[in-house]
């Protein structure tokens, strides 16, 4: 059995050189990566680097080939995998015979092409799964998982910057509640708690994925039992009449360095209640009966939370709001970019009502600040419409469907789930135009822009 040996220099020790190995020796801190041979088990030995844990291997001659082979034994770890653990494990190898031996390595080494792997290497692996293409059951092809760039920055922000270089079968579920606990304390920029749900929601998944079989790169999550985070407390935003008021008019400014149809598509979500990915996708095709009796917009479900297709009644303001928005265009987009003939970004409504800044600086001013508008987002504008209705007096449960929210119940009764997930697909277009048009009309009689401003309709 050659253990390589290679002598050093008297009074200095060489990189690759031969002493008794030691627990105490194996968990000391290097300059740069080192070798010890140990001088009372040839063939062992122990590789410790300046970052990772110090790792065991085997050296030996393959009496197949002729050539010498290195297996990896472990890593050390003083209450399971001992400097003694090691030196038993190379003799009951050595115990083995040669053929046994070099086969046992053979399949040591493809097990740890894939046990091997980094933390990094995985998720990138695991954002190529989720983008690939598959078909939908509305027969499209998409990504297999359709909100994967979130995901994606999730996993790349804060699981990749601090676990990236570990191998992903070392990652221990004091590492992730460690970066949890970070992104709360703000180690990685402001402190948030909801960072830190979705970095534990995409580090499970990744995890989980990585353990199915076929995969096997880890035997089980380390996202499992970890410490509660705190509650978030929900938004609560709603704009009063003066700010709707300030809002609506100031929207109209010609001196906004905003486009127009970013505007109009902040007016858009107020008045109809739909998100911000639903509408900015608002396709020509996806319009009916604008100039009839019950004009409406049919939302495809790739672009709707919950993946259910919605029928939105169209209010007469609504119809407005769209028919200046198509008027001198002939994009087959409502809310078209400057760009060219596509939607507007998903973040173009936010950004402008933030506004930009680069390193504490403001660049452009965001509307909310060149209105002397309190803060708020688009999604506020759905809450307030929301609660427009609720002191019209109309039904929660009507509400929700404008909203494309599941009611649980109605007038106090519990309707069961499965009433409204298997049985009930009404899409309860009367009750919804009625929220809708009364919502339009109090948003008339509040910026003064109608006839019967005096008029406040009560469901």
């Amino acid at each position: 059995m050659d253990s390589n040996i290679t002598p050093s220099p008297a009074g200095k020790r060489g990189r690759n050189s031969s002493v008794i190995l030691t627990d105490r020796m194996c968990e000391k801190r290097v300059a740069q990566r080192a070798k010890f041979y140990d001088r009372k088990c040839p063939g062992l030995y122990v590789s410790i680097t300046t970052a990772g844990p110090a790792t065991f291997s085997f050296k030996f001659t393959d009496r197949t080939t002729g050539k010498q082979r290195t297996g990896w034994l472990g890593v050390y770890n003083p209450e399971t995998f001992t400097v003694e653990d090691a030196r038993s494990k190379v003799y009951g190898l050595k115990g083995m015979g040669g053929g046994a031996l070099a086969e046992t390595f053979r399949d040591q080494k493809a097990k740890a092409a894939q046990n091997g792997k980094t933390v990094s290497e995985i998720i990138e692996e695991r954002i190529d799964w989720m983008k690939t293409p598959v078909r939908k059951p509305d027969g499209e092809m998409r990504p297999r998982l359709e909100a994967w760039e979130n995901t994606a920055s999730h996993l790349r922000r804060f699981v990749g910057a601090r676990l990236g270089k570990k191998l992903v079968r070392e990652v221990t579920k004091n590492d992730i509640a460690t970066l949890s606990n970070d992104i709360v304390a703000g180690k990685f920029g402001r402190p948030s708690v909801s960072n830190s749900r979705h970095m534990r929601k995409a580090a499970s998944g990744l995890f989980n994925w990585a353990a199915e079989a076929g995969r096997d790169y880890v035997t089980a999550s380390p996202c499992v039992n970890l410490p509660k985070l705190d509650p978030e407390h929900p938004r609560t935003r709603v704009l009063s009449e003066d700010e709707i008021k300030t809002f609506w008019h100031g929207l109209d400014r010609n001196d906004l360095p905003y486009d127009r149809r970013t505007r109009l598509a902040l007016k858009f979500e107020l008045v109809t209640m739909l998100r911000s990915r639903e509408l900015l996708g608002a396709h020509r095709d996806e319009l009916f009966d604008l100039d009839g009796e019950n004009p409406r917009f049919d939302v495809p479900l790739k672009r709707v939370k919950k993946r259910r297709a919605i029928q939105q009644p169209l209010s007469g303001l609504a119809v407005e709001i769209i028919k200046e928005a198509l008027r001198g265009s002939n994009k087959q987009y409502v809310f078209a970019s400057p760009l060219g003939d596509q939607p507007l970004h998903r973040k173009a409504m936010a950004d402008a009502l933030r506004g930009d800044s680069r390193k504490g600086k403001v660049r452009t001013p965001g509307i909310c600040a060149l209105l002397g508008l309190k803060p708020f987002t688009p999604h506020d504008l759905r809450r307030t419409a929301a609660t427009l209705a609720g002191d019209l007096g109309f039904d929660d449960a009507w509400i929700a469907k404008c909203l494309d929210h599941a009611a649980s119940k109605k007038a106090e009764v519990v309707v069961p789930t499965v009433t409204g997930k298997v049985y009930n697909h009404s899409k309860r277009m009367k009750e919804k135009r009625a929220v809708l048009d009364g919502v339009a009309a109090e948003l008339r009689r509040i910026t003064g822009n109608s006839a019967d401003a005096g008029l406040r309709l009560v469901a």
